[in-house]
């Protein structure tokens, strides 16, 4: 991979200018460029919010009434995109994000050594190497090393919350790390990302010990309710680059086998940018509001008799002889665009590394996606080290949970059976040696949860604040089984991931609350009381209600 990075040349005419200015610090003290063009003389900064260029004057609004009250006689400057030019057409004319700056990546065997032969261009429709195993993306680390940690660290804090194409996204705010070589023109965006880390205070406090350093990253307040968007904006925008000229794939469409999130992101991604996509569902298997999103998207929905490894095998005996864009983990650029909810956790925390980071696991691709996001970090020294990861599972889908309790022998595949967390009713994962690579280089733990302890957990969660979904349940479960064990400490910092939203899974919170699943105690369901239209009546189930809180 080409590792030499371009330099660039200050210029000096009259007529030069500064577009904006330079990042900022946290403190939001300005910068000086030449501090750091002096310290790097030889880099071409890899974004144009670092660059001193050449561009075209911007356009000058004078204020009179401004002018004159500041007793200055020099107009305002103020720099606007024109009012025919949308974001993206601004960044082309800019220049931003354009070109590799020397950063590249490239598909290689999982796993394989640094000096492998095997390589494949990310522009190469290919999903297995030579010896049938999965491919990752490895970036051009050496280019990369080029600029230190701190460089990195001021870039992606200088973008959050932009509207700049297509800095705005919580993935494309760390472009160079995701895919260097996309022009901004080919990426299809919803400005996914930038999710909320919701400071679990009561949860904590009240229910697990005193635990003041609890967070759940509400990676589900996404544009379709999903941990998905984070990956389906990458693999969509590659497939929009490999349609687009000069390439002209013969690309017909996007198709996946879904427990319902990756089908939802696929379809909301495609018809974003006009491309046909096709959904494999398990019949009977999901929430309706998981079936629905798909079917308001435009996508061919094919619902089918079997479980989620049986629409695996379909879409992958499908994909092998339609041109049609396989958009399952199986494809590691989706793990490129989850690992930034990895580094986005370190950006909330001011460069700070937790201590444990608890995934819900199902096809175990997102487990290895953060292995993959906080390890990037550490070698390029933004972060000196890594957390532990736990990979939670549902007791009815566990096959990682029984190859990690059996001492990581020989892994068998099991029958997954009917589970609330129906995202991670999985018992086939594709992702399983990736996961176990993550796990074992994090020091980590895998912990299960049954029916009744994940849906407790979720519920609990709810009654002090939260709107979980049966997922995040299950980590939740996890957590408070290890807190109970003293693996996890008072004081350790803690993130739970919660992978979807809590509105995508109504029906298993009304069947819970109405106490109306089978064999479960439902401790903390809250179902509504009818009450007559009276006055009296309404008094009399206040005062039950709230019996010791009303100091009368």
């Amino acid at each position: 991979m080409a590792s030499a990075v371009s330099s660039f040349v200050f210029l000096s005419s009259s007529s030069d200018r500064l577009d904006r200015l330079p990042f900022r610090n946290r403190n939001h003290n300005n910068r000086g460029i030449g501090k750091l063009s002096s310290a790097f003389p030889h880099l071409w900064n890899p974004t144009d919010s670092l660059l001193l260029r050449h561009r075209r004057p911007a356009r000058i609004c004078c204020s009179s009434t401004a002018a004159s009250s500041s007793g200055s006689n020099h107009p305002q400057l103020k720099t606007r995109r024109p009012a025919e030019e949308n974001i993206r057409e601004e960044a082309c004319r800019r220049d931003e994000a354009t070109g590799s700056c020397g950063f590249s990546a490239c598909y290689v065997p999982f796993n394989a050594p640094a000096d492998t032969a095997e390589t494949y261009s990310l522009d190469d429709v290919v999903y297995r190497g030579r010896s049938g195993g999965l491919l990752d993306v490895r970036h051009d680390m050496t280019a990369l090393k080029r600029f230190p940690g701190s460089y990195w660290r001021d870039l992606f804090d200088s973008r959050v919350g932009r509207t700049t194409w297509p800095y705005g996204s919580g993935v494309w705010s760390k472009k160079e790390f995701v895919l260097p070589e996309i022009d901004p023109d080919h990426i299809v965006s919803l400005f996914e990302g930038n999710s909320n880390l919701f400071w679990a205070e009561r949860l904590g406090r009240d229910h697990l010990g005193g635990m003041p350093d609890l967070w759940v990253k509400h990676c589900g307040i996404s544009h379709t309710g999903s941990f998905k968007d984070l990956g389906m904006t990458v693999l969509v925008s590659q497939v929009n680059r490999l349609r687009r000229n000069p390439l002209n794939r013969p690309i017909a469409g996007v198709g996946c086998a879904s427990t319902g999130d990756t089908s939802a992101a696929l379809s909301a991604y495609c018809a974003a940018a006009g491309i046909p996509a096709i959904v494999f569902l398990p019949a009977d298997r999901i929430s309706l509001a998981q079936l629905v999103q798909p079917i308001a998207n435009g996508a061919t929905v094919l619902s089918i008799d079997t479980d989620f490894d049986g629409c695996m095998r379909l879409i992958r005996e499908v994909t092998a002889e339609l041109p049609i864009y396989l958009a399952n983990s199986l494809n590691s650029l989706r793990l490129e665009g989850q690992k930034t909810a990895a580094i986005e956790i370190l950006q909330q925390f001011d460069w700070e590394v937790p201590d444990w980071v608890i995934v819900p696991g199902g096809n175990l691709g997102n487990i290895y996606a953060f292995y993959k996001g906080f390890e990037m970090c550490r070698e390029l020294e933004l972060v000196d080290r890594m957390p532990r990861l736990v990979c939670a599972q549902a007791a009815n889908a566990n096959p990682l949970y029984l190859h990690y309790k059996s001492g990581w022998a020989d892994f068998k595949p099991v029958i997954a059976a009917d589970t609330f967390a129906s995202a991670i009713q999985i018992g086939d994962p594709v992702s399983i040696d990736r996961a176990v690579f993550a796990l074992k280089a994090t020091d980590g733990i895998v912990e299960e949860a049954t029916e009744e302890e994940l849906m407790d957990a979720m519920s609990l969660a709810d009654r002090t604040g939260m709107f979980a979904c049966p997922h995040t349940g299950v980590a939740l479960a996890a957590l408070f089984k290890l807190r109970e064990r003293g693996v996890i400490g008072t004081n350790d910092r803690t993130i739970v991931v919660s992978t979807a939203h809590g509105l995508k899974f109504t029906q298993s919170k009304v069947a819970y609350h109405s106490n109306e699943i089978a064999n479960m105690d439902c401790r903390y369901s809250n179902p509504p009381v009818s009450v007559k239209a009276s006055f009296g009546a309404v008094m009399d189930v206040l005062k039950k209600k709230l019996d010791g809180k009303l100091g009368l």
